[in-house]
């Protein structure tokens, strides 16, 4: 039975992973909620419950430059690393505001044979 608290939407979007400030993984957003996302990446040398900084920039004129939001680790699996937003609730940051939009404005561009693989991640 599956407990999540809000939808998510299947992303594709090249992420970076800090951990105290410096550049331990890079992977592939796959879906992403108003509480976190899930990271397609190989072995990255993390652990649960680790603070987490997230990079990305989303190649959109109105939003200039790399982002980073903070998360922290809450699952790791041979397919990548889920993590959870330390901004929740109903007013996230600029950052996080600006990639779940970008996200779901983008979602249509994915193939729907991998928008239902992303959400079974």
């Amino acid at each position: 039975m599956e407990l999540r608290q809000s939808k998510r939407f299947p992303g594709r979007l090249t992420l970076l992973i800090y951990r105290k400030g410096r550049l331990v993984a890079s992977g592939m957003l796959r879906n992403i909620s108003r509480q976190g996302l899930f990271i397609s990446t190989r072995n990255p040398n993390l652990d649960l419950n680790q603070d987490v900084e997230i990079e990305f920039h989303l190649h959109d004129p109105d939003v200039r430059g790399y982002q980073r939001v903070d998360a922290t680790l809450v699952r790791c699996s041979p397919n990548g690393l889920g993590v959870e937003f330390k901004e929740q609730g109903d007013n996230p940051g600029p950052e996080l505001r600006s990639l779940l939009r970008w996200v779901r404005e983008t979602n249509f561009l994915i193939p729907s044979g991998l928008r239902r693989h992303a959400a079974l991640e």
